[in-house]
């Protein structure tokens, strides 16, 4: 029996220099970036000052307003994504096919207010009279359970917290439930807030850009110092090719094969030979069951920490060997910053566009790469091409990596 094929179906976006698919597309066309001045907190006893921070959001424009107050930042964003995908797949959730359907969510970080909250009210009022309605909100899995009570999603409900690859180790854990028949349509999400807590960790890490140098996003860029943190969420409806056949429903593209990998490296150190990162964009693509010449973009993890770029472009240069001089690479990060959970949803919707529309996004603030970063960048202007298969890749410190090769469908 011919293994199950996935189909991608429905697409939302919430990204700080786009909100909708067409506005995040038309964006990254332009090369218009979100990172700016952070107003979410004060930054003023700070070195670093911008983020990619989604601002004018007004959750109410996409959800019903019951219940809203009591949502954290993070799951207004991601429910309001969720709705815009429901939205553009044209499904139709009823009690006939709810416990068909499932949620996988990706977030690490972003619970991390709601602990604080917790933790700031317990000591100010004492353990006796903590107010008993801000528990529920520090589980990991509150963003993904809120998404299922909201929309009525009655199948399994999960979330997936591996940090930088959490993106597409949720796509994998839907794409496994699709295919061992235990569901026929999941709404796989990517989701991070900025919060000050999670800005006041890298910031004392001494991980942000701005510390060192400029403060600036330059994926494979000499000026490289650091990340710009950024928040959003990215949502796809993914299904099997029969149920998509038997709604009519659009199709952007296939899901194709994953490779993950881990370095079990040092926490919060990056494996030298970057070797995980190879295994996963060869397994990827041989499972997809094309050739490394068939990949027509990559869409990489670069972020604009030097180490993390410059292991990317020699993974990238092995792995690819001479054709690596010929597929095109670059990093939205320079526009939407950082967004570790989601970042992986956010490079998959943007790179969708390209097997639609036909251009590849431009490398933007790469204006002189690291003599380290030799790839085939494609400048600060977008590129026009027409491609068939595309590679995502998620990596970070502490040893996780994955990829993922998405396809045109055929």
């Amino acid at each position: 029996m011919p293994e199950k094929r996935i189909v991608i179906t429905g697409v939302g976006v919430i990204a700080s220099n786009g909100i909708g698919k067409e506005e995040f597309w038309q964006s990254l066309r332009e090369g218009k970036t979100g990172i700016k001045k952070i107003t979410a907190f004060d930054t003023t006893q700070f070195k670093v000052h911008t983020a990619g921070e989604v601002k004018d959001f007004n959750p109410e424009i996409f959800l019903d307003s019951k219940g809203l107050k009591d949502l954290d930042r993070t799951t207004q964003i991601l429910c309001s994504g969720v709705s815009l995908a429901l939205k553009d797949s044209k499904l139709e959730i009823s009690e006939r096919n709810t416990r068909r359907i499932g949620v996988v969510t990706a977030t690490t970080l972003s619970l991390l207010y709601n602990f604080t909250e917790f933790i700031k009210d317990s000591e100010k009022n004492g353990p006796r009279f903590v107010n008993p309605s801000l528990f529920p909100g520090i589980t990991i899995n509150f963003p993904s359970s809120q998404v299922g009570i909201r929309f009525h999603i009655k199948g399994f409900n999960t979330t997936v917290s591996t940090g930088f690859t959490a993106s597409l180790d949720a796509l994998k854990y839907a794409v496994d439930f699709i295919k061992f028949n235990r569901a026929d349509i999941v709404i796989v999400a990517g989701v991070e807030a900025l919060l000050f807590q999670s800005f006041l960790g890298y910031y004392s890490l001494g991980f942000l850009a701005g510390l060192k140098g400029e403060e600036i996003s330059c994926p494979f860029d000499k000026r490289h110092n650091g990340i710009v943190m950024g928040e959003g969420a990215g949502v796809l409806v993914i299904e099997s090719e029969i149920s998509a056949g038997k709604r009519n429903a659009y199709i952007y593209g296939e899901v194709g094969g994953f490779g993950n990998y881990f370095d079990a490296y040092r926490a919060s150190k990056y494996d030298p030979r970057a070797q995980g990162l190879k295994n996963s964009m060869s397994r990827a693509v041989k499972a997809s069951r094309i050739k490394i010449k068939d990949i027509g973009y990559i869409s990489s993890a670069a972020n604009s920490v030097p180490l993390q770029d410059r292991l990317e472009a020699a993974a990238i240069r092995d792995v690819f060997g001479k054709y690596s001089s010929l597929i095109p690479v670059s990093s939205i990060k320079s526009m939407v910053g950082e967004t570790m959970s989601a970042a992986g949803m956010l490079q998959i919707i943007s790179s969708l566009q390209m097997l639609h529309k036909g251009f590849i996004p431009p490398a933007v603030n790469c204006l002189e790469p690291d003599k380290d970063c030799y790839l085939n960048l494609p400048g600060n202007k977008p590129m026009d091409k027409k491609i068939k298969n595309f590679l995502i890749n998620n990596y970070g410190p502490g040893g996780n990596n994955a990829s993922v090769v998405i396809k045109a469908y055929n």
